[in-house]
Parts: C-alpha cells; structure tokens; sequence
C-alpha cells in the first residue's frame, strides 16, 4: 500500500512538472517574440485567469461569470498580440473588451454596434479596435491616451470653426453647411 501510494505520489509530482514546464515554455516563447511591456501585459492577463480560475474553483463565481471573463481574457490577449505583431512596437494601449450589453460601463451614450468602424474614435475617448468571436462577440476598445484626446479635441473645433463639422455624442463627425440669413 505505501508503494502505490508512492508510485501515484510520483506520477503525480511528474504530471505536475510536465506541465508547469510547458506553461514555462509558452511564457518564455511569448517572452522571445515580444519586448518587456508586452509580455508583462500578457503576464497580467494570465494572473488574471488565474485569479478567475481559482475563483470558480472555490465556487465562488458562477460558471456563466466565469465563462464571460475567461473569453474576455482571451479577447484581450489576441487582440494585444495582434496589435503588438501588426506594429513591431513593444507598447500595448489600454483596452477595454466589453460586450454590446456592458457599453454602459465604458460609455455615457452607448454607440449602436452596427455604427462602428474600425478605428474609428467614440466621444474623444476610445477607438474601436475590432469585434472578437470568442463565445460571445467582444467590442475591443484603445482607450486614447491625454495627448491623443487633446489633438482630436483640438483639431476637431479648428474644423467646427472652418468648415461646419460638429462632433456629436457618440464622437461621430458631420459636417454641414452654413445657412445662408435672409433678412425679413
């Protein structure tokens, strides 16, 4: 009996060791392929599922929470790869992955999911990256930083004031004509 025991205490102890090594393994790869701030991004998201992980186990979340955040996690995770791939630089923006019925979270006048356009900014404040299918469609948003914020705002009244554009709640420009005054 205190054999077996000791033989299933091994084959336990390797399967833990063989998979601690490829989870070792994928981080060192993700590490070789991109600079210090991306892989730390892709460390925060993996200690997020962590956390999500250790919270179901503990029944603590309900399953369909954790479903949400694991393939919000995921959004995350391809979307900062892609970007990071897409531009060779080592800089991740902060996103947001929210679903059509969380953009109250993010926004004070919810754009229509239809309306959006790939990178398209939303009220001076986000730019649309693109839809994830990952159990549900997540809506990927850059938050834009205060300097890129000023340079629209900035840029946007210089052409309120030139050429009749208007930016309205949900960031979209229009442009119109000026009207012509007849007097009476």
């Amino acid at each position: 009996m205190y054999r077996l025991s000791g033989t299933v205490l091994l084959v336990f102890s390797f399967f833990i060791v063989v998979t601690l090594s490829g989870t070792a393994f994928g981080q060192r790869q993700a590490e070789g392929e991109f600079g210090p701030v991306v892989s730390a991004y892709l460390g925060y998201l993996n200690n997020e599922q962590e956390v999500v992980d250790d919270r179901v186990s503990r029944r603590e979340i309900t399953a369909a929470y954790y479903r949400r955040n694991s393939n919000r996690i995921h959004a995350l995770r391809q979307t900062a790869v892609r970007l990071a791939r897409q531009s060779g630089n080592d800089y991740v923006p902060e996103l947001e992955a929210v679903t059509a019925d969380e953009f109250r979270t993010i926004f004070e006048h919810p754009p229509r999911p239809a309306s959006l356009t790939t990178t398209g900014v939303i009220d001076n404040k986000f730019r649309f990256l693109g839809a994830v299918h990952d159990g549900e469609v997540f809506y990927v948003f850059a938050r834009l930083d205060p300097y890129e914020q000023a340079d629209l705002i900035q840029r946007t009244m210089k052409g309120t004031a030139t050429s009749g554009t208007a930016v309205t709640p949900s960031g979209a420009i229009e442009t119109s004509r000026a009207r012509r005054v007849v007097p009476k």
